[in-house]
Protein backbone atom coordinates (compact mmCIF):
# COMPACT_ATOMS: atom_id res chain seq x y z
CA UNK A 1 0.00 0.00 0.00
CA UNK A 2 1.60 3.61 -0.97
CA UNK A 3 0.35 6.60 0.73
CA UNK A 4 0.65 10.47 -0.40
CA UNK A 5 0.36 13.32 1.95
CA UNK A 6 -0.91 16.44 0.53
CA UNK A 7 -2.91 20.12 1.93
CA UNK A 8 -5.18 22.32 -0.13
CA UNK A 9 -8.55 24.32 1.03
CA UNK A 10 -10.59 21.73 -0.46
CA UNK A 11 -13.49 20.53 -0.07
CA UNK A 12 -13.13 17.03 -0.94
CA UNK A 13 -15.54 13.66 -1.01
CA UNK A 14 -14.46 11.01 1.51
CA UNK A 15 -15.24 7.51 -0.65
CA UNK A 16 -17.22 5.95 2.26
CA UNK A 17 -15.36 7.34 4.71
CA UNK A 18 -18.47 9.87 6.27
CA UNK A 19 -22.06 8.80 5.21
CA UNK A 20 -24.05 11.18 3.07
CA UNK A 21 -26.92 12.66 5.45
CA UNK A 22 -28.04 16.32 5.89
CA UNK A 23 -26.50 16.86 9.12
CA UNK A 24 -22.72 16.45 7.54
CA UNK A 25 -22.09 19.44 6.29
CA UNK A 26 -19.12 21.57 6.72
CA UNK A 27 -18.13 18.59 8.38
CA UNK A 28 -14.19 20.12 8.50
CA UNK A 29 -15.29 23.22 9.85
CA UNK A 30 -15.68 22.23 13.57
CA UNK A 31 -15.13 25.27 15.07
CA UNK A 32 -18.68 27.19 16.03
CA UNK A 33 -16.82 30.73 14.50
CA UNK A 34 -16.16 28.64 11.38
CA UNK A 35 -19.63 27.53 11.14
CA UNK A 36 -21.10 31.19 11.51
CA UNK A 37 -18.44 32.93 9.35
CA UNK A 38 -18.27 30.45 6.40
CA UNK A 39 -14.28 30.65 6.41
CA UNK A 40 -11.70 27.81 7.89
CA UNK A 41 -10.01 29.66 10.94
CA UNK A 42 -7.79 26.21 11.86
CA UNK A 43 -6.47 23.29 9.65
CA UNK A 44 -8.13 20.09 9.72
CA UNK A 45 -6.31 16.68 9.11
CA UNK A 46 -8.09 14.04 7.49
CA UNK A 47 -6.93 9.92 6.17
CA UNK A 48 -8.64 8.41 3.46
CA UNK A 49 -8.23 4.77 1.67
CA UNK A 50 -8.46 5.05 -1.97
CA UNK A 51 -8.54 2.12 -4.56
CA UNK A 52 -6.81 3.25 -7.85
CA UNK A 53 -6.09 0.17 -10.57
CA UNK A 54 -5.91 -2.65 -8.16
CA UNK A 55 -3.95 -1.05 -5.53
CA UNK A 56 -4.95 0.06 -2.08
CA UNK A 57 -3.68 4.27 -1.39
CA UNK A 58 -3.73 5.96 1.90
CA UNK A 59 -4.42 9.43 1.11
CA UNK A 60 -3.93 11.81 4.07
CA UNK A 61 -5.38 15.42 2.76
CA UNK A 62 -5.05 18.66 5.27
CA UNK A 63 -8.09 21.21 4.97
CA UNK A 64 -6.40 24.69 5.39
CA UNK A 65 -7.47 27.59 5.78
CA UNK A 66 -7.30 30.87 2.59
CA UNK A 67 -7.30 34.02 4.92
CA UNK A 68 -3.75 35.83 5.07
CA UNK A 69 -4.25 35.97 9.00
CA UNK A 70 -4.03 32.49 9.60
CA UNK A 71 -1.22 31.80 7.25
CA UNK A 72 0.91 30.35 10.02
CA UNK A 73 -1.90 27.47 9.56
CA UNK A 74 -0.79 27.33 6.05
CA UNK A 75 2.86 26.90 6.08
CA UNK A 76 2.54 24.41 9.10
CA UNK A 77 0.78 21.97 7.19
CA UNK A 78 2.82 22.32 4.43
CA UNK A 79 5.76 20.96 5.84
CA UNK A 80 4.10 18.13 6.22
CA UNK A 81 3.29 17.53 2.66
CA UNK A 82 4.30 16.53 -0.48
CA UNK A 83 1.64 18.55 -2.90
CA UNK A 84 -0.96 20.89 -2.74
CA UNK A 85 -4.49 21.11 -4.26
CA UNK A 86 -5.09 25.08 -5.17
CA UNK A 87 -8.78 25.52 -5.15
CA UNK A 88 -10.29 28.34 -7.19
CA UNK A 89 -13.63 29.44 -7.19
CA UNK A 90 -14.97 29.17 -10.54
CA UNK A 91 -17.32 32.27 -9.96
CA UNK A 92 -15.34 34.64 -8.18
CA UNK A 93 -11.90 33.86 -9.66
CA UNK A 94 -8.86 34.17 -8.53
CA UNK A 95 -8.34 36.13 -4.79
CA UNK A 96 -5.72 37.61 -3.59
CA UNK A 97 -5.38 35.24 -0.87
CA UNK A 98 -5.34 32.26 -3.77
CA UNK A 99 -1.63 34.33 -4.83
CA UNK A 100 -0.55 34.62 -1.61
CA UNK A 101 -1.04 30.67 -0.63
CA UNK A 102 0.32 29.48 -4.56
CA UNK A 103 3.62 31.50 -3.49
CA UNK A 104 3.57 29.60 -0.25
CA UNK A 105 3.27 26.21 -1.79
CA UNK A 106 5.61 27.50 -5.17
CA UNK A 107 8.84 28.23 -2.47
CA UNK A 108 8.58 25.06 -0.76
CA UNK A 109 8.57 23.10 -4.16
CA UNK A 110 5.79 21.10 -3.81
CA UNK A 111 3.32 19.67 -6.18
CA UNK A 112 0.63 21.87 -7.07
CA UNK A 113 -2.81 20.95 -8.42
CA UNK A 114 -5.11 23.69 -9.55
CA UNK A 115 -8.63 22.74 -9.18
CA UNK A 116 -11.37 25.16 -10.43
CA UNK A 117 -14.82 24.64 -7.96
CA UNK A 118 -18.33 25.19 -8.28
CA UNK A 119 -18.67 24.90 -11.94
CA UNK A 120 -22.44 24.25 -10.91
CA UNK A 121 -23.55 27.47 -10.70
CA UNK A 122 -25.56 29.51 -12.69
CA UNK A 123 -22.94 32.11 -13.43
CA UNK A 124 -19.37 29.94 -13.19
CA UNK A 125 -17.03 30.71 -16.38
CA UNK A 126 -14.17 28.32 -15.71
CA UNK A 127 -12.85 29.02 -19.24
CA UNK A 128 -11.92 32.55 -17.57
CA UNK A 129 -11.02 30.76 -14.58
CA UNK A 130 -8.16 28.81 -16.30
CA UNK A 131 -6.98 31.35 -18.08
CA UNK A 132 -6.29 34.04 -14.87
CA UNK A 133 -4.17 30.57 -13.45
CA UNK A 134 -2.55 30.00 -17.59
CA UNK A 135 -1.31 33.93 -17.07
CA UNK A 136 -0.53 34.35 -13.42
CA UNK A 137 0.87 30.93 -12.60
CA UNK A 138 2.22 29.95 -15.61
CA UNK A 139 0.15 26.54 -15.25
CA UNK A 140 -1.25 25.16 -18.87
CA UNK A 141 -5.14 24.87 -18.56
CA UNK A 142 -4.83 21.17 -19.54
CA UNK A 143 -3.60 20.94 -16.13
CA UNK A 144 -6.85 21.89 -14.44
CA UNK A 145 -9.11 20.22 -12.78
CA UNK A 146 -13.22 21.44 -13.35
CA UNK A 147 -15.29 19.90 -10.02
CA UNK A 148 -17.99 20.14 -8.17
CA UNK A 149 -17.48 19.29 -4.70
CA UNK A 150 -21.27 19.78 -4.28
CA UNK A 151 -22.40 17.67 -6.88
CA UNK A 152 -19.35 15.25 -6.63
CA UNK A 153 -18.51 16.29 -10.00
CA UNK A 154 -15.00 15.21 -11.29
CA UNK A 155 -14.09 14.95 -7.73
CA UNK A 156 -12.81 11.05 -8.13
CA UNK A 157 -10.49 12.62 -11.10
CA UNK A 158 -8.85 15.17 -8.41
CA UNK A 159 -8.12 11.66 -6.21
CA UNK A 160 -6.25 10.45 -9.51
CA UNK A 161 -4.54 13.07 -9.56
CA UNK A 162 -3.02 13.22 -6.62
CA UNK A 163 -1.76 9.53 -7.26
CA UNK A 164 -0.67 10.71 -10.22
CA UNK A 165 1.19 14.09 -9.35
CA UNK A 166 2.23 14.17 -5.81
CA UNK A 167 5.18 11.77 -4.88
CA UNK A 168 4.83 9.52 -1.54
CA UNK A 169 6.79 10.94 1.63
CA UNK A 170 10.54 9.91 1.55
CA UNK A 171 11.46 8.15 4.69
CA UNK A 172 12.00 4.62 5.89
CA UNK A 173 10.11 2.83 9.06
CA UNK A 174 13.58 0.75 9.64
CA UNK A 175 14.97 4.66 10.66
CA UNK A 176 14.54 5.46 14.50
CA UNK A 177 10.83 7.45 15.26
CA UNK A 178 11.18 11.08 14.28
CA UNK A 179 7.65 12.94 14.90
CA UNK A 180 7.03 16.14 14.00
CA UNK A 181 4.49 17.80 16.28
CA UNK A 182 2.76 20.00 13.36
CA UNK A 183 -0.90 20.98 15.78
CA UNK A 184 -2.27 20.07 19.20
CA UNK A 185 -5.54 20.20 21.20
CA UNK A 186 -6.76 20.21 24.68
CA UNK A 187 -9.11 17.43 26.03
CA UNK A 188 -10.33 17.87 29.93
CA UNK A 189 -9.95 14.49 30.20
CA UNK A 190 -6.84 12.91 28.14
CA UNK A 191 -4.92 15.92 28.30
CA UNK A 192 -3.42 16.87 25.07
CA UNK A 193 -3.79 15.52 21.88
CA UNK A 194 -0.64 16.32 19.36
CA UNK A 195 -1.30 16.00 15.62
CA UNK A 196 1.81 14.49 14.03
CA UNK A 197 3.73 13.87 10.89
CA UNK A 198 5.67 10.59 11.10
CA UNK A 199 9.11 11.17 9.27
CA UNK A 200 10.97 7.69 10.27
CA UNK A 201 9.84 4.42 12.19
CA UNK A 202 7.18 3.78 13.86
CA UNK A 203 4.73 4.30 17.30
CA UNK A 204 2.21 2.89 18.72
CA UNK A 205 0.48 2.01 22.42
CA UNK A 206 3.47 1.20 25.13
CA UNK A 207 6.08 2.99 23.59
CA UNK A 208 8.46 5.63 25.61
CA UNK A 209 8.90 8.74 23.85
CA UNK A 210 10.34 11.58 24.81
CA UNK A 211 10.25 15.52 23.91
CA UNK A 212 13.28 17.36 22.21
CA UNK A 213 11.92 20.45 23.71
CA UNK A 214 10.85 19.54 27.19
CA UNK A 215 13.08 16.97 27.65
CA UNK A 216 10.48 15.35 29.52
CA UNK A 217 9.12 11.30 28.90
CA UNK A 218 5.82 9.98 28.53
CA UNK A 219 4.33 6.51 27.97
CA UNK A 220 1.85 6.27 24.97
CA UNK A 221 -1.39 5.78 25.28
CA UNK A 222 -3.12 5.93 22.17
CA UNK A 223 -2.23 6.88 18.41
CA UNK A 224 -4.71 6.74 15.69
CA UNK A 225 -5.75 8.12 12.15
CA UNK A 226 -7.98 11.13 11.57
CA UNK A 227 -11.06 10.56 9.15
CA UNK A 228 -11.93 13.67 10.17
CA UNK A 229 -12.72 12.04 13.80
CA UNK A 230 -10.10 10.27 15.56
CA UNK A 231 -9.82 6.43 14.80
CA UNK A 232 -7.58 4.72 16.99
CA UNK A 233 -5.20 2.18 15.63
CA UNK A 234 -2.38 -0.34 15.69
CA UNK A 235 0.61 1.75 14.79
CA UNK A 236 1.35 4.71 12.88
CA UNK A 237 3.78 4.42 10.04
CA UNK A 238 7.18 6.69 8.64
CA UNK A 239 5.07 9.29 5.97
CA UNK A 240 1.70 8.71 8.08
CA UNK A 241 -0.18 11.81 9.66
CA UNK A 242 -2.12 10.93 12.75
CA UNK A 243 -2.74 11.40 16.51
CA UNK A 244 -0.95 10.64 19.53
CA UNK A 245 -2.31 10.81 22.86
CA UNK A 246 0.82 10.49 25.87
CA UNK A 247 -0.57 11.87 29.47
CA UNK A 248 0.48 15.78 28.69
CA UNK A 249 -1.08 17.19 31.36
CA UNK A 250 0.05 20.71 30.85
CA UNK A 251 -1.11 22.75 27.67
CA UNK A 252 3.36 23.95 27.30
CA UNK A 253 4.31 20.14 27.26
CA UNK A 254 3.34 19.83 23.56
CA UNK A 255 5.07 22.94 21.89
CA UNK A 256 4.19 23.03 17.78
CA UNK A 257 7.12 22.36 15.69
CA UNK A 258 8.71 20.01 18.27
CA UNK A 259 10.16 16.31 17.47
CA UNK A 260 9.27 13.30 19.48
CA UNK A 261 11.40 10.17 19.88
CA UNK A 262 12.07 6.77 21.10
CA UNK A 263 13.59 6.33 24.62
CA UNK A 264 16.93 6.12 24.26
CA UNK A 265 17.06 6.59 20.82
CA UNK A 266 17.63 10.35 20.50
CA UNK A 267 17.87 11.92 16.88
CA UNK A 268 18.99 14.90 15.40
CA UNK A 269 15.20 17.35 16.29
CA UNK A 270 13.72 18.52 13.14
CA UNK A 271 14.04 22.19 11.98
CA UNK A 272 10.66 23.31 13.58
CA UNK A 273 8.30 26.09 12.45
CA UNK A 274 9.96 29.84 11.75
CA UNK A 275 8.49 31.55 14.77
CA UNK A 276 6.04 34.20 13.42
CA UNK A 277 5.90 38.24 13.96
CA UNK A 278 3.18 39.37 15.41
CA UNK A 279 1.34 42.30 13.04
CA UNK A 280 -1.06 43.73 15.34
CA UNK A 281 -1.08 44.50 19.02
CA UNK A 282 -4.21 45.06 21.47
CA UNK A 283 -4.89 44.80 25.28
CA UNK A 284 -6.72 42.74 26.90
CA UNK A 285 -8.09 42.29 30.45
CA UNK A 286 -11.24 40.39 32.32
CA UNK A 287 -14.21 42.65 32.29
CA UNK A 288 -14.21 41.73 36.06
CA UNK A 289 -11.00 41.30 38.19
CA UNK A 290 -12.22 38.55 39.81
CA UNK A 291 -12.18 35.93 36.47
CA UNK A 292 -8.68 36.85 35.94
CA UNK A 293 -7.13 33.35 36.55
CA UNK A 294 -10.41 31.94 35.18
CA UNK A 295 -8.99 34.29 31.82
CA UNK A 296 -5.44 33.21 32.19
CA UNK A 297 -6.25 29.23 32.06
CA UNK A 298 -8.38 29.88 28.74
CA UNK A 299 -5.62 32.25 27.24
CA UNK A 300 -3.11 29.27 28.14
CA UNK A 301 -5.48 26.60 26.26
CA UNK A 302 -6.78 28.72 23.44
CA UNK A 303 -3.01 29.69 22.71
CA UNK A 304 -2.27 25.87 22.22
CA UNK A 305 -4.68 25.39 19.50
CA UNK A 306 -3.04 29.02 18.44
CA UNK A 307 -0.06 29.22 18.79
CA UNK A 308 0.90 32.45 16.28
CA UNK A 309 -0.73 34.42 19.47
CA UNK A 310 2.07 36.26 21.59
CA UNK A 311 1.18 37.12 25.20
CA UNK A 312 3.08 39.71 27.48
CA UNK A 313 1.38 40.31 31.03
CA UNK A 314 0.19 44.18 31.09
CA UNK A 315 -1.65 45.99 33.48
CA UNK A 316 -3.64 49.41 33.43
CA UNK A 317 -4.72 51.58 36.54
CA UNK A 318 -8.62 52.11 34.37
CA UNK A 319 -8.71 48.18 33.48
CA UNK A 320 -6.79 46.39 35.88
CA UNK A 321 -4.12 43.51 35.46
CA UNK A 322 -4.26 42.02 32.25
CA UNK A 323 -2.23 41.01 28.86
CA UNK A 324 -0.94 42.48 25.50
CA UNK A 325 -1.67 39.97 22.54
CA UNK A 326 0.23 40.20 19.57
CA UNK A 327 -2.01 38.77 16.62
CA UNK A 328 -1.47 37.95 12.81
CA UNK A 329 -3.68 40.54 11.71
CA UNK A 330 -7.56 42.06 12.51
CA UNK A 331 -9.78 39.17 11.39
CA UNK A 332 -7.31 36.97 13.76
CA UNK A 333 -8.01 38.67 16.32
CA UNK A 334 -11.62 38.90 16.15
CA UNK A 335 -12.15 35.09 15.81
CA UNK A 336 -9.52 35.03 18.47
CA UNK A 337 -11.90 36.69 20.83
CA UNK A 338 -15.20 34.73 19.69
CA UNK A 339 -13.53 32.09 19.80
CA UNK A 340 -13.02 32.80 23.98
CA UNK A 341 -16.48 33.84 24.18
CA UNK A 342 -17.59 30.39 22.34
CA UNK A 343 -15.59 28.11 23.94
CA UNK A 344 -14.63 29.38 27.28
CA UNK A 345 -17.48 31.22 27.79
CA UNK A 346 -14.89 34.38 28.81
CA UNK A 347 -16.37 38.46 27.96
CA UNK A 348 -13.16 40.73 28.05
CA UNK A 349 -12.48 44.00 27.00
CA UNK A 350 -10.01 44.74 23.73
CA UNK A 351 -8.90 47.68 23.54
CA UNK A 352 -8.07 49.16 20.47
CA UNK A 353 -5.61 47.42 18.07
CA UNK A 354 -1.80 49.25 17.79
CA UNK A 355 1.42 48.05 15.78
CA UNK A 356 4.83 47.68 16.76
CA UNK A 357 7.44 50.34 16.37
CA UNK A 358 10.82 50.95 16.27
CA UNK A 359 13.51 54.07 17.32
CA UNK A 360 17.05 54.48 16.54
CA UNK A 361 18.34 55.48 19.50
CA UNK A 362 21.23 58.41 19.47
CA UNK A 363 21.54 59.00 23.24
CA UNK A 364 24.50 57.23 24.64
CA UNK A 365 22.63 57.29 28.11
CA UNK A 366 19.48 55.00 26.52
CA UNK A 367 21.24 52.93 24.18
CA UNK A 368 23.42 52.21 27.73
CA UNK A 369 19.93 51.74 29.67
CA UNK A 370 18.45 49.12 26.93
CA UNK A 371 21.84 47.36 25.75
CA UNK A 372 21.11 48.04 22.21
CA UNK A 373 20.97 51.33 19.65
CA UNK A 374 17.17 49.79 18.11
CA UNK A 375 14.11 49.34 20.41
CA UNK A 376 10.80 48.17 19.63
CA UNK A 377 7.57 50.17 20.71
CA UNK A 378 4.59 48.38 21.58
CA UNK A 379 3.33 50.57 24.45
CA UNK A 380 2.87 54.07 23.84
CA UNK A 381 4.18 54.34 27.41
CA UNK A 382 7.86 53.41 25.96
CA UNK A 383 7.83 56.34 23.42
CA UNK A 384 11.16 57.71 23.63
CA UNK A 385 12.22 61.43 22.79
CA UNK A 386 12.52 62.75 19.85
CA UNK A 387 15.27 64.51 21.13
CA UNK A 388 17.20 61.32 21.86
CA UNK A 389 16.05 59.38 19.04
CA UNK A 390 17.48 59.56 15.08
CA UNK A 391 15.10 57.99 13.65
CA UNK A 392 11.71 56.42 14.07
CA UNK A 393 10.48 53.53 11.84
CA UNK A 394 6.86 51.92 11.47
CA UNK A 395 5.55 48.43 10.06
CA UNK A 396 5.08 48.25 6.39
CA UNK A 397 2.89 45.67 4.13
CA UNK A 398 2.97 44.96 0.70
CA UNK A 399 -0.82 44.68 -0.38
CA UNK A 400 -2.52 43.12 -3.11
CA UNK A 401 -5.80 44.04 -4.30
CA UNK A 402 -7.78 42.14 -6.68
CA UNK A 403 -10.90 44.15 -7.82
CA UNK A 404 -13.17 44.95 -10.66
CA UNK A 405 -11.93 47.24 -12.99
CA UNK A 406 -14.64 49.91 -12.53
CA UNK A 407 -13.74 50.25 -8.90
CA UNK A 408 -9.94 51.01 -9.96
CA UNK A 409 -10.82 54.85 -9.26
CA UNK A 410 -12.25 54.74 -5.67
CA UNK A 411 -9.59 52.16 -4.66
CA UNK A 412 -6.42 54.41 -6.08
CA UNK A 413 -8.07 57.76 -3.93
CA UNK A 414 -8.64 55.43 -0.78
CA UNK A 415 -5.25 54.07 -1.15
CA UNK A 416 -3.24 57.51 -1.74
CA UNK A 417 -5.35 58.13 1.32
CA UNK A 418 -4.12 55.95 3.57
CA UNK A 419 -0.14 56.98 3.08
CA UNK A 420 -0.13 54.04 -0.12
CA UNK A 421 2.51 53.90 -2.40
CA UNK A 422 1.76 51.98 -6.06
CA UNK A 423 4.26 49.47 -7.00
CA UNK A 424 2.24 47.34 -9.46
CA UNK A 425 -1.24 47.23 -11.65
CA UNK A 426 -1.84 44.25 -13.98
CA UNK A 427 -4.86 43.03 -15.72
CA UNK A 428 -5.65 39.79 -14.74
CA UNK A 429 -8.61 39.51 -17.57
CA UNK A 430 -10.25 41.97 -19.72
CA UNK A 431 -13.02 42.55 -16.39
CA UNK A 432 -10.44 42.17 -13.40
CA UNK A 433 -6.91 44.19 -12.39
CA UNK A 434 -4.60 43.30 -9.67
CA UNK A 435 -3.04 46.28 -7.61
CA UNK A 436 -0.03 45.90 -5.34
CA UNK A 437 0.65 48.96 -2.95
CA UNK A 438 3.14 49.27 0.01
CA UNK A 439 1.27 50.37 3.48
CA UNK A 440 1.78 51.43 6.61
CA UNK A 441 0.65 48.52 8.40
CA UNK A 442 -1.71 50.78 10.97
CA UNK A 443 -3.10 52.90 8.32
CA UNK A 444 -4.82 49.31 7.56
CA UNK A 445 -5.03 47.39 10.59
CA UNK A 446 -8.69 49.40 11.47
CA UNK A 447 -11.19 49.98 9.35
CA UNK A 448 -9.60 49.60 5.96
CA UNK A 449 -10.86 46.38 4.72
CA UNK A 450 -14.14 47.45 5.93
CA UNK A 451 -13.33 50.76 3.75
CA UNK A 452 -12.32 48.67 0.42
CA UNK A 453 -15.43 46.21 0.57
CA UNK A 454 -18.23 49.27 0.66
CA UNK A 455 -16.00 51.10 -2.16
CA UNK A 456 -16.21 47.84 -4.73
CA UNK A 457 -19.71 46.48 -3.28
CA UNK A 458 -17.90 43.45 -1.74
CA UNK A 459 -16.43 42.37 -5.23
CA UNK A 460 -12.44 43.60 -4.10
CA UNK A 461 -10.43 41.36 -1.74
CA UNK A 462 -7.33 42.26 0.31
CA UNK A 463 -4.07 39.87 1.09
CA UNK A 464 -0.66 41.52 2.81
CA UNK A 465 2.64 40.12 3.64
CA UNK A 466 5.02 41.90 5.98
CA UNK A 467 7.72 44.24 4.11
CA UNK A 468 9.73 45.46 6.83
CA UNK A 469 10.31 48.97 8.32
CA UNK A 470 10.08 52.43 6.93
CA UNK A 471 11.63 56.10 8.66
CA UNK A 472 8.25 57.83 9.45
CA UNK A 473 7.17 60.96 10.95
CA UNK A 474 5.61 59.53 14.21
CA UNK A 475 4.62 61.63 17.40
CA UNK A 476 2.96 60.72 20.81
CA UNK A 477 -0.15 62.20 21.20
CA UNK A 478 -1.47 62.58 24.92
CA UNK A 479 -4.87 63.18 26.26
CA UNK A 480 -5.64 65.75 29.06
CA UNK A 481 -8.18 66.08 31.49
CA UNK A 482 -7.40 69.75 32.78
CA UNK A 483 -3.93 69.91 32.16
CA UNK A 484 -3.73 66.27 33.81
CA UNK A 485 -1.91 63.70 31.26
CA UNK A 486 -4.49 60.45 31.27
CA UNK A 487 -1.40 57.39 30.23
CA UNK A 488 -4.52 55.30 29.02
CA UNK A 489 -5.47 57.10 26.05
CA UNK A 490 -1.66 58.03 25.22
CA UNK A 491 -1.21 56.88 21.41
CA UNK A 492 1.62 56.89 18.71
CA UNK A 493 0.87 58.65 15.43
CA UNK A 494 1.88 59.77 12.15
CA UNK A 495 2.26 63.52 12.12
CA UNK A 496 -0.04 64.08 9.03
CA UNK A 497 -2.93 62.44 11.07
CA UNK A 498 -2.42 63.86 14.53
CA UNK A 499 -5.29 66.68 13.95
CA UNK A 500 -7.62 64.49 13.13
CA UNK A 501 -7.34 61.80 15.26
CA UNK A 502 -6.91 64.00 18.04
CA UNK A 503 -10.35 65.65 17.37
CA UNK A 504 -12.02 62.47 16.78
CA UNK A 505 -10.54 61.33 20.47
CA UNK A 506 -11.68 64.37 22.42
CA UNK A 507 -15.45 64.35 21.10
CA UNK A 508 -15.48 60.62 22.02
CA UNK A 509 -14.24 61.40 25.51
CA UNK A 510 -16.93 64.44 25.70
CA UNK A 511 -19.27 62.00 24.80
CA UNK A 512 -17.88 59.18 27.75
CA UNK A 513 -17.15 61.22 30.38
CA UNK A 514 -20.12 62.37 33.00
CA UNK A 515 -20.79 65.67 33.63
CA UNK A 516 -19.50 67.35 37.06
CA UNK A 517 -20.10 70.30 38.99
CA UNK A 518 -17.02 71.83 37.27
CA UNK A 519 -15.93 72.54 33.20
CA UNK A 520 -13.50 70.01 31.63
CA UNK A 521 -11.22 70.69 29.22
CA UNK A 522 -10.57 67.55 27.29
CA UNK A 523 -7.25 68.20 25.18
CA UNK A 524 -5.37 66.45 22.93
CA UNK A 525 -1.59 67.56 22.81
CA UNK A 526 1.75 66.61 21.49
CA UNK A 527 4.71 67.72 24.14
CA UNK A 528 3.58 70.91 25.06
CA UNK A 529 1.38 71.87 22.14
CA UNK A 530 -2.59 71.70 22.33
CA UNK A 531 -3.76 69.89 18.66
CA UNK A 532 -7.61 69.70 19.20
CA UNK A 533 -10.05 70.52 22.25
CA UNK A 534 -13.76 69.91 23.60
CA UNK A 535 -15.01 71.60 26.62
CA UNK A 536 -17.64 69.54 28.97
CA UNK A 537 -19.95 72.09 30.15
CA UNK A 538 -20.17 71.70 34.33
CA UNK A 539 -23.78 71.20 35.71
CA UNK A 540 -24.64 74.84 36.97
CA UNK A 541 -27.75 76.00 39.51
CA UNK A 542 -29.84 79.04 38.39
CA UNK A 543 -28.85 81.46 41.21
CA UNK A 544 -30.28 84.38 39.58
CA UNK A 545 -33.51 82.44 39.74
CA UNK A 546 -34.96 84.43 42.86
CA UNK A 547 -33.54 88.19 41.71
CA UNK A 548 -37.03 89.55 39.83
CA UNK A 549 -36.92 93.39 38.64
CA UNK A 550 -33.92 95.20 40.29
CA UNK A 551 -30.57 96.39 39.83
CA UNK A 552 -28.64 94.35 37.31
CA UNK A 553 -25.73 94.56 39.91
CA UNK A 554 -27.17 92.21 42.38
CA UNK A 555 -27.18 89.69 39.37
CA UNK A 556 -23.44 90.00 38.50
CA UNK A 557 -22.77 89.62 41.94
CA UNK A 558 -24.28 86.17 42.06
CA UNK A 559 -22.97 85.08 38.58
CA UNK A 560 -19.63 85.98 39.28
CA UNK A 561 -19.10 84.15 43.08
CA UNK A 562 -20.59 81.03 41.34
CA UNK A 563 -17.72 81.53 38.80
CA UNK A 564 -15.63 81.81 41.31
CA UNK A 565 -16.63 78.59 43.07
CA UNK A 566 -16.41 76.96 40.13
CA UNK A 567 -13.04 78.05 39.39
CA UNK A 568 -11.39 76.85 42.78
CA UNK A 569 -13.31 73.86 42.49
CA UNK A 570 -11.70 73.11 39.29
CA UNK A 571 -8.41 73.67 40.80
CA UNK A 572 -9.05 71.45 43.50
CA UNK A 573 -11.86 68.85 41.70
CA UNK A 574 -9.97 65.35 40.68
CA UNK A 575 -11.54 64.42 37.04
CA UNK A 576 -13.18 60.64 37.88
CA UNK A 577 -13.02 59.05 34.81
CA UNK A 578 -15.22 55.98 34.90
CA UNK A 579 -14.21 52.53 33.38
CA UNK A 580 -17.27 51.91 30.97
CA UNK A 581 -15.59 55.59 29.40
CA UNK A 582 -12.23 54.12 29.03
CA UNK A 583 -14.10 51.15 27.60
CA UNK A 584 -15.89 53.23 24.79
CA UNK A 585 -12.95 55.29 24.06
CA UNK A 586 -10.11 52.14 23.70
CA UNK A 587 -12.43 49.95 22.68
CA UNK A 588 -12.58 49.52 18.12
CA UNK A 589 -15.81 50.77 17.44
CA UNK A 590 -16.64 52.64 14.22
CA UNK A 591 -17.64 55.66 14.48
CA UNK A 592 -21.31 56.20 13.58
Amino acid sequence: MRQENCCGGVVFLILGTIAKTAHNKQVLDKLQVERERGITVKAQSASLFYNHEGVNYLLNLIDTPGHVDFSYEVSRSLSACQGVILVVDANEGIQAQTVANFYLAFEAQLAIIPVINKIDLKHADPERVEKQIEKLFDIPIDKCVRISAKQGTNVEKVLQKIIEKIPPPQCNTADPLKALVFDSTFDHYRGVIANIALFGGEIQKGHKIVSAHTKKRYEVNEVGILTPDEQPTHKLYAGQVGYVIAGMKEVTEAQIGDTLFLYKQPVEPLPGFKSVKPMVFAGMYPVDQTEYNNLKSALEKLTLNDSSVTIHRDSSLALGAGWRLGFLGLLHMEVFNQRLEQEYNMSVILTAPTVPYKAILSSAKLIKEYGKAEITIINPAQFPEKISVSEYLEPTVLGTIVTPQEYIGKIIVLCQDRRAVQKDMLYIDEHRVMLKYLFPLNEIVLDFYDALKSLSSGYASFDYENAGYQAADLIKMDILLNGNPVEELATIIHSDKAYATGKLLCERLKDAIPRQLFEIAIQAAIGKRIIARETLKAYRKNVVAKCYGGDITRRMKLLKRQAEGKKLMRKIGNVEVPRDAFIRVLKREPDK
